[in-house]
């Protein structure tokens, strides 16, 4: 369902790409709609707003941001909707590990600490 995109097929839960697209081209919303489906989770416009700005981000300052800036980051540009209540009742694994995921993007460093949500 990804096309052409590889996943990162990796047995160690210690590395942060797990379930991660290797290829950050070509993604699409499709893609992070089909993938949450896979999840039981449906996208709506307010998951996609923040897995844009995710994308944004990312295009932004590439791999440079860790996850507690991220998340930081991500509870100012949302505070109006709810900021951290609003992003978790989105992303209930963790606003940074799930959306970053749908997202197509790698984990920022440091999202090995469980308050980022799961990362594996």
């Amino acid at each position: 369902m990804l096309g052409n995109k590889q996943m990162v097929k990796q047995e160690d839960s210690e590395s942060p790409t797990h379930g991660h697209l290797t290829e950050l081209d070509g993604w699409t919303e499709a893609q992070a709609i089909a993938m949450a489906k896979q999840d039981g989770l449906e996208l709506s416009d307010d998951h996609l707003a923040i897995i844009r700005y995710l994308r944004d981000c990312y295009a932004d300052h590439g791999g440079t941001l860790n996850a507690h800036i991220l998340a930081h980051t991500l509870e100012e540009e949302f505070a109006g909707a709810g900021g951290h209540t609003h992003l978790y009742k989105l992303f209930p694994l963790g606003p940074v590990a799930q959306a970053m995921r749908y997202a197509g993007l790698p984990m920022p460093p440091g999202t090995r600490d469980s308050s980022f949500g799961i990362s594996y």
